[in-house]
């Protein structure tokens, strides 16, 4: 079955084409497209991307698509800066009292030495707040999400470093004695990637350290402070280290406690009892982490009132015995358990990771299975869940048109694809796993969006 093919054949609701006109949030134009190009009534076709034109509410239904092309110098804003502060409601996330659906993609953008961290840890999103890139090459980043219908972005809000690389830091060790870093290399440097998401009408999940090696994280605290090799899992109980990291989230997040652009906080990429070292005290458990996370999330509770909290994690199930390693969170490696730290106080809304090829199993039938069993936990918690971050390396087409539409029918709040690519000044950011404008996965995305929308009744 072709590509092409398989796309129009996906179970999404409200995406089918007509032969005169393409419905709302449907495509009518761009590179390449030879379907409709006017808009049912009440929609007008507006061009994203070269690559993509889509039918958005408004007035003057029905006309043509617009000859504007984007490029990545000028970039126009597709929606309007964020107000308000999102907030939960039940199982779904509300703005101003009404829907708002979480949408979007992980933005990577390598430094070439650092390829093979990433896959060996499967570290989360580097972004451009961690790299050396101008303003504009982050609105043009932003851009390409937003033009899918995207809503919000996952990002790193950390960088440790005991040496200089020549990157933006936020925060350096002279021994133990971390300094934050509040300079233009630092978080002002954040700044910047705050105003190119808000210039794009974009919200930001913010997550504020690394279970993995990659841009220092969780053992450069045990390392600097307890010594050098001494177990991970001090991170969540050693009170030296966890001073010192509630000194950075709270620097970090009252810098923007005002700020409309956060969507929310999360304490840590991936939290686990094992990091990037084997080295553990041998001790830590699923009370380990429940217990650290119910701490730092009330930390933060207490100054910021304004922006949601998350853990960050991958949703490990505590099913004892299970033969498949992510349904045993119990495993001394894992130390997690989805349904239980839902139900703690100060946590807002779940998370969860889909990476069947790195777990060593089939991306279906477990991958829509992992995403019912999440829904379930959804469901008896009576919070939000995202799957917000997940990813294939064959028939993504297939594959994520089966998960998408698992999303969409088991309710869950929404969906971060890694990871999202663009054509910037230098070129193309990294291309392994990216979703670029104009691919089949780009147009799929925008697609997905549309019916995640439709949905909620999210009226964005």
């Amino acid at each position: 079955m072709t590509q092409l093919l398989s796309l129009a054949l996906l179970a999404i609701p409200l995406m089918k084409s007509v032969s005169a006109q393409s419905p709302v949030f449907g495509q009518c134009g761009g590179q390449g497209w030879a379907g409709p190009t006017t808009c049912a009534s009440g929609s007008v076709c507006v061009v994203q991307n070269p690559f993509y034109s889509q039918c958005v509410p408004g007035d003057g239904g029905g006309l043509p698509p617009s000859t504007t092309t984007a490029t990545t110098t000028s970039v126009s804003t597709p929606t309007a800066a964020p107000t308000g502060f999102v907030k939960t409601s039940g199982t779904r996330f509300t703005l101003s009292g009404k829907p708002f659906t979480v949408v979007g993609y992980e933005l990577v953008f390598f430094a070439p030495s650092r390829l093979s961290i990433f896959f060996m840890f499967r570290a989360n999103a580097y972004w451009v707040g961690l790299m050396d890139y101008g303003i504009n090459d982050m609105k043009t980043a932003f851009h390409d999400i937003a033009a899918t219908g995207a809503s919000v972005v996952r990002t790193w809000g950390f960088h440790e470093i005991t040496t200089s690389d020549g990157e933006p830091f936020y925060q350096s060790w002279s021994g133990s004695t971390p300094t934050i870093n509040t300079g233009a290399n630092g978080l002002q440097n954040f700044d910047n990637v705050v105003a190119a998401a808000k210039a794009n009408g974009m919200r930001l999940i913010v997550t504020l350290t690394n279970n993995w090696s990659d841009y220092g994280g969780m053992d450069v605290y045990v390392n600097q402070l307890v010594g050098q090799g001494q177990p991970h899992d001090f991170f969540y109980t050693n009170p030296t280290v966890i001073a010192a990291y509630k000194n950075y989230v709270k620097t970090f997040v009252t810098r923007y406690l005002n700020e409309p652009t956060i969507f929310a906080w999360e304490l840590a990429n991936e939290p686990r009892c094992l990091g990037s070292t084997s080295s553990s005290s041998g001790t830590c458990t699923i009370s380990t982490i429940s217990t650290w996370a119910a701490e730092m999330s009330a930390f933060i509770k207490s100054i910021d009132s304004n922006h949601l909290v998350a853990i960050g994690d991958e949703g490990f199930i505590n099913d004892p015995g299970n033969p498949i390693f992510v349904y045993n969170g119990q495993s001394p490696s894992l130390g997690i358990d989805f349904a239980a730290n839902l139900n703690i106080s100060t946590l807002d809304f779940g998370t969860f990771h889909l990476y069947p090829d790195s777990w060593g199993e089939t991306a279906n039938p477990f991958g829509t299975q992992w995403i019912v069993d999440h829904a379930t936990a959804m469901k008896a918690s009576n919070k939000p869940i995202i799957m917000e971050e997940f990813g294939i390396t064959n028939d993504e087409a297939d594959v994520y048109g089966s998960w998408y539409s698992a999303i969409v029918s088991n309710n869950v709040a929404g969906d971060l694809i890694w990871q999202a690519g663009s054509i910037l000044s230098n070129g193309e950011s990294d291309p392994n796993g990216a979703v670029f404008p104009g691919s089949a996965i780009y147009i799929l995305d925008t697609q997905h969006a549309a019916a995640l929308r439709a949905r909620d009744g999210d009226p964005q």
